[in-house]
């Protein structure tokens, strides 16, 4: 039981992170109706992640973290700008001209874009005859396809509990849009979408030069928070009231995303990253369609389709081969236990030399 745990604890671990993130969305789109600019909303949500962290941080790394250099601060910019600048600016602004429903679909296809990124990169080794390498393969192309049908096909609608009409259509659809408008919301999503992929393909090699999880995640979110705030200054230079919050939500929802999604979703993540590598990591992000269309109904009682329910069954099959396959993975790679040797102990011990010949003629 306890080896199990042992072994189940980082998809559990990555579950709970994707539990966060659906909450944060709930909050996050409340916030933003009622008035909080989303430049606003990304600054002090890695604001107070950043001031969050930092003293658990250097408590409890202090004796582990690595020396700064010139080259990990350069990659934990460049980590602050593809995560904070390019999806989560990008991704908010394209939900704006498209729909939150399309959003999460082009999000979700950060597996397969992660996947090949990485094959790409040598971080996944790609060994097509392997079953493994093919349960990934397959599981990823299925939950891209579950995903896509949860966005795409509504069909019937079916009743679970009364679905007060007030909040039918939140947070479906933000907004109208046009053709044009649509076509440059999925511009700025497929940017957002690339930014995502290429943050955790960054963080798994900026892990191995600097080891230490909680203090990368401080450094990324307070370096996101200087770069945010410069985008943000920008684009509300002529309404400086964006920069008020009040006691609501729009003070929750930053609060709630910096603690729980940017705080402690980056260091359990990277957690992962380090042991299991990046693809698994993105490979749950599908789960959080299913779980804000749970919350959804349930909080704010919106309608279920039978395209929802289909959907997430799809994603659930995908999601199984794809983890099902990197277990695979990592059981091969694990070494032999020395128990099942048929040797004993002493004789493990010692190494294999060959007979030395005294007779010397």
């Amino acid at each position: 039981m306890v080896t199990w745990l042992r072994n189940a604890r980082p998809y559990l671990m990555l579950l709970a992170v994707q539990f966060g993130s659906a909450g944060m969305f709930i909050f996050a789109m409340d916030a933003i109706k009622k008035g909080m600019s989303h430049y606003v909303f990304i600054v002090y949500r890695n604001a107070i992640a950043s001031i969050t962290l930092a003293p658990f941080a250097f408590v409890l790394e202090r004796k582990v973290r690595p020396k700064m250099t010139v080259g990990i601060f350069s990659e934990i910019m460049a980590l602050a700008f593809f995560e904070i600048i390019l999806d989560q600016c990008f991704a908010l602004l394209g939900m704006k001209f498209t729909s939150a429903s399309f959003l999460s679909a082009v999000m979700n296809s950060a597996p397969s874009v992660t996947f090949v990124m990485a094959v790409i990169l040598r971080l996944e080794h790609m060994k097509i005859k392997e079953v493994a390498c093919q349960a990934k393969l397959i599981g990823t192309i299925v939950t891209f396809g579950g995903t896509l049908l949860m966005a795409l096909y509504k069909g019937p609608v079916i009743t679970l509990m009364k679905s007060s009409t007030t909040h039918a259509a939140q947070p479906q659809t933000l907004n109208n849009p046009t053709a044009n408008h649509w076509i440059l919301g999925t511009c700025f999503l497929l940017i957002g979408c690339a930014g995502f992929s290429a943050f955790y393909i960054l963080q798994t090699i900026t892990l191995r030069k600097y080891p230490t999880e909680m203090s990368l995640a401080t450094w990324v979110c307070f370096v996101g928070a200087l770069q945010s705030s410069v985008v943000a200054a920008i684009a509300e230079r002529r309404h400086p009231h964006a920069w008020a919050i009040g006691w609501d939500t729009r003070l929750f929802a930053p609060a709630y995303a910096g603690i729980v999604t940017s705080g402690v979703q980056y260091y359990i993540q990277g957690m992962v990253i380090k042991s299991m590598g990046p693809v698994i990591v993105t490979a749950f992000n599908p789960l959080r369609m299913i779980i804000i269309t749970t919350l959804a109904c349930i909080i704010l009682s919106e309608q279920l389709y039978l395209g929802s329910v289909i959907g997430a069954i799809v994603v659930v099959l995908g999601l199984y081969l794809v983890v099902w396959g990197k277990a695979k993975e990592c059981q091969r790679r694990m070494p032999p236990s020395p128990a099942k040797d048929n040797f004993p102990e002493d004789q493990r011990q010692l190494p294999v030399t060959a007979p030395r010949n005294d007779n010397k003629g």
